[in-house]
């Protein structure tokens, strides 16, 4: 079952990052291999801005205007405090299980957990939060850039791994 969501969330993912290769005008196929061979990029635009996540761009380019696909690797038992992106998103969980609420104050009981295969959205300027358990996330986001991050005024990102 576990194999049959990964697979189902890699499918997701190729959809939406053939967004971003059309834009490109380039073929682009990446398998979970391929995915973790890319190099680890700075916590950037669009990212939470922690260093223990790991962050690869797929496709596209988060800083600048049009399609951008990413990958976050989040650590185990990391939470990110609640945010806001400028554009609007769509994620799929590849790996893992994922944490995701929405509110301008990161409260657990307000997520849902979000396991392999799982699909979401962070609507423009939504607030939103995140966190992991012991076995951490692997999830794919794509947007429309240039994107940004801004933590709400109620968020404390100390308290963020």
């Amino acid at each position: 079952m576990s194999r049959l969501l990964t697979r189902a969330a890699i499918a997701a993912v190729a959809a939406a990052s053939a967004i971003g290769a059309a834009a490109q005008d380039q073929e682009l196929r990446l398998p979970p291999g391929a995915i973790a061979k890319l190099p680890v990029v700075a916590a950037g635009a669009g990212t939470s801005g922690l260093a223990a996540i790991e962050t690869r761009v797929l496709a596209g380019d988060p800083t600048k205007a049009g399609p951008y696909t990413i990958s976050i690797r989040v650590p185990p038992n990391t939470r990110i405090a609640a945010h806001t992106h400028k554009d609007a998103r769509s994620a799929v969980v590849a790996e893992g299980l994922w944490h995701f609420g929405y509110g301008a104050v990161a409260d657990p009981a307000k997520s849902l957990p979000l396991p392999a295969g799982s699909y979401y959205t962070e609507p423009a300027g939504d607030p939103h939060f995140a966190w992991t358990g012991p076995e951490g996330a692997t999830v794919h986001i794509t947007g429309i850039g240039p994107s940004d991050t801004h933590y709400t005024s109620n968020a404390k990102r100390k308290d963020s791994k």
